[in-house]
């Protein structure tokens, strides 16, 4: 029985984190998809983000925590879209500190295998219902997720700016020698 492989998919809003696993997914790779947008299609998500930043971050914090918990019964590996130390890059982006709780959870709350960056891309972001920020916000997240991550000790592995089928190629061959 392959060890249980937690790995992440971070980056800025658009960049395609949530097309390229359903595309792994469709692969057979087991995936969770992302809190903060399930959080914000909820009633009052959209307010609670924009009204209280540290009550949405504590939300996804939470949100977080049971899906990282909910998977260590699996074996093998499992992709996440986004992950502890993205919560600590929005909250570094809203000029907010980080409570405790989410800094030792970045701490000590390890993602196993690759992390992955998908890297701001022009040509593919658009806003929706739930991605309101505009392309100067989107690459300020970028970089506040990035550097949270790099606070947090982790390596990122940029995506290359390709099709998501190549994207797939890219992560599978990647993983493929971590199994």
């Amino acid at each position: 029985m392959a060890a249980l492989l937690r790995m992440v998919v971070t980056g800025g809003p658009g960049t395609g984190k949530s097309t390229l696993l359903d595309a792994l997914e469709l692969r057979g790779l087991a995936t969770e998809p992302e809190v903060a947008r399930a959080i914000l299609r909820e009633e009052g998500g959209m307010a609670l983000r924009a009204d209280d930043p540290a009550g949405f971050a504590l939300a996804m914090f939470d949100a977080e925590l049971s899906a990282f918990r909910r998977v260590e019964a699996e074996s093998g590996p499992v992709l996440f879209d986004r992950g502890f130390p993205d919560i600590a890059g929005f909250l570094h982006l809203e000029g907010l500190s980080v409570p405790a709780a989410i800094d030792r959870a970045c701490r000590e709350l390890r993602y196993e295998g690759p992390i992955f960056r998908a890297p701001p891309w022009d040509a593919i972001y658009r806003r929706d219902a739930e991605r309101i920020q505009d392309w100067d916000a989107a690459l300020a997240s970028d970089a506040a997720v990035s550097a949270a991550w790099r606070e947090y000790g982790y390596t990122l592995i940029d995506l290359p700016l390709a099709d998501v089928s190549q994207r797939a190629d890219f992560v599978l061959s990647r993983i493929s020698g971590e199994l």
